[in-house]
């Protein structure tokens, strides 16, 4: 591989590669960040309606249970 880019001026290796490299595969790219992103967001949802619910049910369980003490 490196006898490929031996004779090439630096620009073509740093520059115009990355940059066809990203035009031809830009849209893999996108959709898989995409994903990524969305899962991580939907795991953020989730976590935070889990973690909502238990607080709810605790704070509901301990008044319904200092009320049986009466």
């Amino acid at each position: 591989m490196q006898e490929i880019f031996a004779g090439l001026p630096w620009w073509v290796k740093w520059i115009a590669v990355p940059v066809i490299a990203l035009v031809v595969f830009g849209g893999l790219i996108v959709t898989v960040l995409g994903i990524v992103i969305s899962l991580l967001f939907k795991a953020l949802v989730f976590v935070a309606l889990v973690g909502g619910l238990i607080y709810v049910v605790r704070k509901f369980t301990a008044s319904s249970s200092s009320r049986n003490d009466w």
